[in-house]
């Protein structure tokens, strides 16, 4: 099935866009600016990059990238901290790309024919902290990427999604997909999280209240536009039918076979229907998009990393996404946001030990579950 392609920037939705940011916006870039910027550092804007950048220039915080008088020395360290991140995985997360040539025994050389490997992949532009754009030029519409070593996602359809969903909590019911060479494989196939994809978490429950709870997670997560692969919903359903939860609908759920899985989605609204969770789930009824749903979701997804249901690194990510940064970015989660941001920047992994970090994710989660909620500040 073909899939829409995002519509073109201009510049009047770049400085619509612009006015979500909450931060100064200086003048935009001119032409010649722009062409200046890619001659010396020896790469190409996105189209839709290139007119954001000509729109106006975000700045006073130092996850902008200042291209007017940003130092040259910190600009291009950031352009290439996408290649040498994946390379510290090289040298440390025994990390070898399939198409590669056969690994080295020796490190050194590993390196070697890694770098050279990198070369050929395609530039990434950052465009605020990790979050990166393909630089291709006079092409639009490709997705921002978040890229800490080889732990790469998808943090929006396009430009203008990304904007809007990481500073205004809303996006595109679109589905996206990673379109460039080389970084595509995290996406599709390698060990890189996508937070738009379901939720990576594994059955826990153990009674039927767990179970039932499970569900309506399951359905805040479908209210604020997560997806579920189909296996999901019916697992669910066979959880809570194994522990002894009762409703008509509910084994013709757990029964559903491979073939049959296009019928999980009407199968689990009559679940939710015979459980009475539908008509009692939030409303969207504040400025802030599901505001209530999403503070039941973080309490989940909180919970799933604290009994071992998610990996730490994956709820931080998806508490970051969908919670903090949807929320308007709340106070009272920007620990577990630094400590996320630890875990994933091959920086900071460098000199630390992950698994380390890891844990504070866990001491974090736990720490927010034992206070009120939603927690304040």
């Amino acid at each position: 099935m073909h899939t829409p392609s995002p519509p073109r920037l201009t510049l009047e939705a770049a400085r619509v866009l612009q006015g979500m940011l909450r931060c100064e916006i200086g003048p935009g870039l001119t032409e010649r600016e722009l062409d200046a910027v890619e001659a010396r550092f020896g790469f190409t804007f996105a189209a839709d990059h290139r007119v954001f950048l000509s729109a106006g220039l975000p700045c006073g915080s130092s996850r902008w990238p200042d291209w007017r008088d940003g130092d040259p020395e910190d600009l291009a360290e950031r352009l290439a901290r996408p290649v040498e991140g994946a390379l510290f995985d090289v040298e440390h997360n025994v990390f070898w790309h399939p198409a590669w040539p056969p690994r080295p025994a020796d490190v050194s050389d590993a390196l070697r024919v890694a770098r050279a490997e990198l070369e050929s992949a395609p530039q990434l532009v950052p465009v605020y902290g990790h979050r990166y754009l393909p630089g291709t030029a006079g092409e639009y519409g490709h997705p921002v990427l978040s890229v800490y070593q080889t732990d790469i996602i998808l943090y929006g359809n396009d430009l203008a999604d990304y904007i809007q969903h990481e500073f205004a909590g809303r996006s595109s019911s679109l589905l996206a997909h990673a379109t460039v060479g080389f970084w595509s494989y995290f996406i599709e196939g390698g060990p890189g999280i996508d937070v738009s994809l379901p939720t990576p978490f594994t059955p826990y429950a153990t009674s039927a209240q767990e179970a039932v709870d499970c569900i309506r997670m399951l359905a805040l997560e479908r209210l604020i536009g997560r997806r579920h692969h189909p296996e999901q919903l019916i697992e669910a359903g066979l959880t809570a039918l194994v522990l002894d939860v009762e409703t008509e609908s509910l084994p013709l759920l757990a029964g559903l076979s491979a073939s049959e899985h296009e019928q999980a989605e009407a199968l689990f609204d009559q679940v939710l229907d015979d459980l009475g969770l539908r008509d009692a789930l939030p409303a969207d009824s504040t400025d802030l998009p599901w505001e209530e749903a999403r503070w039941e979701l973080v309490r989940w997804w909180l919970r799933l990393i604290v009994n071992g249901s998610m990996a730490p690194g994956a709820g931080g990510d998806l508490i970051t996404h969908e919670g903090w940064g949807a929320l308007a970015r709340p106070r009272s989660l920007m620990p577990l946001v630094d400590k996320t941001e630890a875990y994933n920047d091959w920086e900071e992994t460098r000199s630390g030990d992950r698994e380390t970090l890891a844990d504070s994710i866990v001491e974090e989660a736990v720490r927010l579950l034992a206070g009120t909620w939603p927690p304040q500040g």
